[in-house]
């Protein structure tokens, strides 16, 4: 790969990667991660491939097929994509969700990035102290089970998770209750959570193009927020969901998914190329891409 007239030139000893995901069109992993190669000098690069449910299997074999380096995978397949893998990391494995693929000579090999990734943008950007406290986590998919692993790895004094489908919250907090006190609570149950100290939404839910979606009703926000109360989104495209907007009005200090988003393929950057991660880099790209002024 070389660079020419500001844009990028594949040549035959270029390596391929990508994000599989439905809906994926959104996705500002190629921009990051094309940058990312770009600063490092790695001769890679880095596309978005919409992928259904019916597709992924054939998807997956692709990768081998191709030659990938490898591909990160987004909602709704980070649980499905398991059995299709000849390896999962040990991580990924107690998670029960894959979010990076790696081609090692043909072997598929699945790690979660998306929990530490996680914690790490929480505790820098906010300050906040997971340990000891009371947290809400606002569904129960892939994404969510990275998320409430690397949290309770941190001893919260309680975690507590709703979701639309309730048998899901109740594997999830099954799972995780072996680390921390968990709690899954359907929405007969909403009215007995108490104020939280972090509210999580881990669903898609508020995400380009359906930004006008909730997860939650603002009422039931309202009862769980306290002073200190910090309201998080996974969603990171736009930058302040209405779920956080709503959030800043009821009194919340807000956390958005951007750095989740760049901190989870930072981590996936690593695994694929043995290299440190340019994370300012990737950061100020994304961030960049948000402007009015971005082309």
């Amino acid at each position: 790969m070389s660079i020419l007239n500001n844009q990028l030139v594949l040549d035959s000893h270029t390596v391929m990667y990508g994000v599989f995901g439905d809906p994926v069109k959104h996705s500002k992993s190629p921009l990051m991660l094309n940058r990312a190669f770009r600063e490092n000098g790695i001769n890679a690069a880095y596309s978005a491939y919409h992928v259904t449910a019916d597709k992924l299997e054939a998807a997956i074999h692709g990768i081998r097929a191709l030659g990938f380096g490898g591909v990160n995978v987004t909602i709704p397949h980070k649980l499905e994509v398991m059995p299709y893998l000849d390896h999962i990391d040990e991580g990924a494995k107690l998670i029960g969700a894959v979010n990076t693929i790696v081609n090692r000579d043909g072997q598929l090999i699945g790690y979660n990035t998306d929990g530490i990734g996680y914690v790490r943008s929480l505790k820098e950007e906010t300050g906040f102290q997971v340990k000891d406290s009371k947290i809400l986590l606002v569904g129960a998919g892939g994404a969510a089970r990275g998320v409430a692993f690397a949290l309770a790895q941190e001893s919260p004094s309680i975690i507590y998770i709703v979701n639309r489908s309730k048998e899901r919250a109740e594997q999830l907090s099954k799972d995780i209750g072996r680390m921390v006190e968990c709690k899954c609570v359907d929405q007969w149950e909403i009215s007995d959570i108490p104020q939280m100290d972090c509210i999580v939404n881990t669903t898609s839910v508020g995400m380009h193009p359906n930004i006008d979606e909730l997860p939650i009703k603002p009422a039931w926000m309202s009862r769980w927020l306290g002073d200190h109360t910090i309201v998080s989104d996974l969603v990171y495209n736009p930058l302040q969901t209405l779920f956080l907007k709503t959030a800043v009005e009821l009194g919340a200090r807000t956390h958005s998914g951007l750095g989740m988003f760049v901190y989870q393929g930072a981590y996936a950057f690593e695994y694929w190329t043995g290299q440190l991660s340019p994370v300012a880099v990737m950061r100020d790209v994304v961030e960049r891409s948000f402007s009015p002024d971005s082309e």
